[in-house]
C-alpha cells in the first residue's frame, strides 16, 4: 500500500437554514413572479426565524453525539446564511468556525434574484442555451456554472485536506455547493449528479456524512438527513437557493 493521503477522517456536508432568499423564491414562484423580493445583496441574506431553529436543531444532535464522534472542526461558506447556520451549529461544542470563500454560493451573474419565469421572459435565447447544454456546465451571463463550482471544491478539498488531518470536519455550504461535493468525492458522471439532484432537493440544515476510506477516498454514508430538525419537531424545508436556472 501506498503512504496515506493527509484528510479529514469524517466530513459532514450541512446546507445552510432556510434563508429569507429561500422564502422570498417561495412566494415568487407561488405568485408568478419574475424576480424576488429582496433588498440586500446575496451575501447578506439572512436566515428565517425558522431557518435558526433549524440550525439550533442540528446544534443540538451534534452536541449530543459521543465525544469521540462530534465535529472537530467547521468550516463556513462566508455568506451570511451559512455562516450564522454554522455558528449555531457549533456553538455548544467550542469550535471556532472558519470561512472560505471557496465554499461561497454559485454566482447566478445577470440572473440574480430572478426565477425562472423571469429569466424565459427576459433573456428567452439564454434559456434556450442553458436547455442545450444542461444544467451542469451552463453558465449564466457573468456567472458559474456547476462545473465552475466543482473547480472551487477540487482546490478547497486540496488544500482544506492538509490542515484537517484526521479531524472530523463540518462543512456548512449551499445547495448546489454540496451536490458539486458529491460529484467530486464520488467520482459522479454528469448525468449521474443530475439524476440525484432530480430525484432529491437538499433540505435546509441537513446532514450529509462521509467517512474516509483505507484507499484515501470518501464514502458516502448518508444523505441528505432530517432526523435531527423533525426530533425537535422543527419544519423541514427543501426551497431551492435562490435564482435558478431556466
Amino acid at each position: 500500500m501506498g503512504e496515506r493521503q493527509p484528510g479529514p477522517s469524517v466530513i459532514w456536508l450541512v446546507r445552510h437554514g432556510e434563508s429569507m432568499g429561500n422564502v422570498a423564491d417561495a412566494q415568487a414562484q407561488k405568485s408568478g413572479a419574475g424576480r424576488l423580493k429582496l433588498d440586500v445583496r446575496d451575501p447578506d441574506v439572512e436566515l428565517s426565524d425558522t431557518g435558526r431553529s433549524q440550525a439550533e436543531a442540528l446544534g443540538k444532535w451534534l452536541a449530543d453525539l459521543p465525544e469521540d464522534e462530534r465535529p472537530t472542526a467547521a468550516l463556513s461558506s462566508p455568506f451570511n446564511r451559512a455562516l450564522t447556520t454554522a455558528q449555531l451549529a457549533t456553538e455548544n461544542l467550542g469550535l471556532r468556525v472558519r470561512t472560505d470563500e471557496r465554499l461561497r454560493e454559485r454566482d447566478f451573474g445577470a440572473f440574480d434574484r430572478m426565477t425562472g419565469a423571469g429569466i424565459r421572459e427576459q433573456y428567452p435565447e439564454e434559456a434556450e442555451r442553458r436547455d442545450l447544454l444542461g444544467k451542469f456546465y451552463y453558465r449564466p451571463p457573468g456567472g458559474e456554472s456547476w462545473a465552475d463550482v466543482a473547480l472551487r471544491i477540487r482546490s478547497l478539498l486540496a488544500t482544506e485536506g492538509l490542515r484537517h488531518d484526521c479531524e472530523r470536519l463540518v462543512v456548512v455550504a449551499h445547495q448546489a455547493v454540496i451536490m458539486v461535493f458529491r460529484y467530486v468525492l464520488e467520482n459522479l458522471t454528469e448525468q449521474e449528479l443530475l439524476t440525484i439532484d432530480k430525484e432529491e432537493q437538499v433540505a435546509n440544515a441537513s446532514l450529509t456524512r462521509y467517512e474516509r476510506t483505507d484507499d484515501g477516498g470518501f464514502e458516502l454514508i448518508s444523505f441528505n438527513e432530517v432526523e435531527h430538525i423533525v426530533a425537535e419537531a422543527e419544519d423541514v424545508t427543501r426551497e431551492p437557493d435562490a435564482a435558478p436556472g431556466p
